[in-house]
């Protein structure tokens, strides 16, 4: 009878550098069943263990400020800005009703017009 191969997932190697935002899961916490295994954070070191030679990293949580030591990446993914900015970057700006678009594009849209205020003509009463 032949051998099933099972199939394993593989991601490709990624390396992270200083301030880019990764989504980062406790393993032990995860398979523990134990709340608060995932969270989002900022790359704030990169080192390499002195003896395995083996690449880690230190996080700051986001929404805490508390540092997370010693973080394999293999149980880290990258938050590309693409994702972060796909709202802003598809908002219906065509659109009449301004509920439309997210609040990040009206925040995005709000701040860009503040900055522009100079270059637009003076209002007259």
């Amino acid at each position: 009878m032949p051998q099933q191969l099972q199939g394993k997932a593989t991601r490709p190697q990624t390396t992270y550098t200083q301030g880019d935002f990764v989504l980062y899961r406790d393993a032990r916490r995860f398979w523990l069943g134990q709340p608060g295994h995932t969270l989002v954070g900022r790359v704030e070191r990169v080192w390499r263990h002195a003896e395995t030679r083996k690449v880690f990293y230190d996080l700051v949580e986001l929404s805490t400020n508390r540092l997370v030591g010693e973080v394999d990446p293999d149980y880290m993914r990258l938050l590309p800005p693409a994702d972060a900015m796909a709202d802003v970057d598809t908002a219906p700006l065509a659109e009449a009703d301004a509920g439309a678009m997210s609040p990040a594009a009206v925040a995005w849209l709000h701040q860009h017009l503040v900055q522009d205020s100079s270059k637009l003509p003076a209002q007259r009463d």
